[in-house]
């Protein structure tokens, strides 16, 4: 772990970090008296939103930690999404930003002229962007080995993640929704299919593409157009599409040229057997051939890798999760620090929250409560933690050297990710959002207009908290013209 330089802190937090030692437990930093702005108040009156259900901390995330507002700092919330703060922060600090997952290749038989007379296994090491092109260059690496026929089978070993079944469906009834998908040790693409449709008005369809292919299931190649003049409205509706049947996705509705190109993320109906699906489309479509099946197993005891196949690297995965939210890269994450933890079992979710529970109160402060992160991705109704917390956690975050990676991580207000669309403070702030029912959330940091950076942590929990988005913006508008 690198080395740093000690720093102190006024408001009596002294922190030091010497030789690669974690953060020395603090004192909480003292909070003003309860402020809020005469322009938020009137936000959540006019949302009918009272001030009880927000809280909100604004402090320099500086050297001076000065409370510009506080209001509830202390009052456990669910944060939603932005509890994926602490999931990447952790990640970022425990696992290292130079860090990859590995996805081993292992064959058990004689490979002659092409011909690999056994079985190729894939050993699932936690990757939580096995997306399409990626599984695509996979499979050409192994070609790259001199394989194009298995006499044998796939087999793909999942036993690096240990959980309980999940129903995709249990948290709201949406089961088709990516954002419900469950970790795997072996995901890919999310268990997710995207199609892509393409008008065509010279044939009267609009082509449709799906990705990744899917080994024995019937995919639309194409669908009707609307009849002119549809306007694009809601196209996904005028599809009549119906994921029912695994092994047969049908589109008998229409698609509106006026819509153009667009795509629709889709959960695979089946995901216990998405992965066995799509490695065994994608070997076809790059002309492998596979006399047996693809099914799940376990590697055999002392085979060597003849290939390891790296991920990409942990801060582009911050950044997806940060930047747009995902929920099962987020849980991957936290499964990951119990996946490289001094045990070498299986990761489990209990084991990752052990880690980061100790690990918050060496570098956060064992006086600061820590976080209830459930499955560190904020898709919970029972995660819990405080703006004062949230607040310590990006003020630590601020004064280390993962600082950069960490901030560039979240959306950039008016510019991109799930801030994209923000017209206020534009270009000053990097904050997370969350969102959930009865949950509206912000947290990250705001550079004021006047040089300084600060803290920034606000979240309503309110059966009306969408309402308030208003009274947070104001929230940010103001962080931003502090003096």
């Amino acid at each position: 772990m690198a080395s740093y330089s000690p720093l102190c802190w006024r408001l009596s937090v002294c922190v030091l970090l010497a030789g690669g030692a974690l953060l020395a437990q603090a004192q909480p930093v003292p909070l003003a008296p309860e402020t809020l702005p005469a322009t938020v108040n009137t936000a959540l009156a006019q949302a009918r939103v009272p001030a009880s259900a927000l809280a909100v901390l604004v402090m320099d995330a500086g050297d001076s930690g000065q409370v510009y507002a506080t209001h509830r700092a202390q009052a456990p919330v669910n944060p939603a999404s932005v509890m994926k703060l602490v999931t990447t922060y952790a990640a970022l600090d425990l696992l290292g930003p130079g860090h990859t997952w590995t996805t081993p290749v292992y064959t058990d038989g004689v490979l002659k002229d092409g011909v690999l007379q056994g079985n190729l296994y894939l050993q699932g090491g936690g990757d939580p962007k096995l997306v399409t092109e990626r599984l695509w260059l996979l499979m050409r690496r192994i070609q790259g080995l001199g394989i194009r026929r298995i006499a044998g089978d796939i087999v793909l070993d999942k036993r690096a993640f240990q959980l309980p079944p999940v129903d995709p469906g249990a948290f709201d009834g949406e089961p088709l929704r990516p954002y419900n998908a469950a970790p795997e040790a072996l995901l890919i693409n999310f268990k997710s299919v995207v199609m892509t449709f393409t008008p065509d008005p010279s044939n009267g369809v609009a082509q449709v593409a799906v990705e990744p292919p899917l080994g024995g299931v019937a995919l639309p190649t194409s669908v009707p157009l609307a009849a002119n003049g549809a306007g694009c409205g809601d196209w996904r509706g005028g599809l009549k599409a119906d994921f029912s049947d695994p092994l047969r996705i049908r589109l008998a509705g229409a698609y509106p040229a006026a819509c153009g190109e667009r795509s629709w993320p889709v959960a695979y109906a089946a995901p216990e057997r998405f992965a066995e699906r799509a490695v065994a489309g994608m070997w076809l479509a790059v002309d492998g051939q596979l006399d047996g099946q693809v099914r799940e197993g376990a590697v055999p005891a002392g085979l060597a890798p003849r290939l390891n196949w790296p991920s990409v690297p942990l801060p582009e995965v911050v950044r997806d999760v940060n930047k747009f939210s995902n929920n099962v890269m987020a849980q991957h994450l936290l499964l990951s620090l119990a996946l490289n933890n001094a045990n070498n079992g299986p990761a489990t979710f209990d084991g990752a929250r052990q880690r980061v529970a100790t690990w918050w109160r060496e570098r956060v402060g064992a006086a600061v409560p820590v976080p209830e992160i459930d499955n560190g991705a904020g898709l919970s109704r029972t995660a819990r933690t405080t703006a004062q917390a949230l607040g310590r956690l990006l003020r630590t975050a601020y004064a280390t050297g993962h600082m950069p990676e960490l901030m560039a991580s979240l959306p950039l207000s008016g510019h991109d990710g799930t801030l994209r669309r923000s017209q206020n403070a534009v270009g000053l702030a990097h904050l997370k959002t969350g969102s959930l029912n009865e949950v509206n959330a912000l947290a990250g940091y705001v550079h004021s207009t006047q040089g300084k950076r600060l803290v920034f942590v606000a979240i309503v929990n309110h059966p009306n908290a969408h309402a308030a988005r208003p009274a947070l913006q104001a929230l940010v508008g103001w962080a931003a013209g502090q003096p």
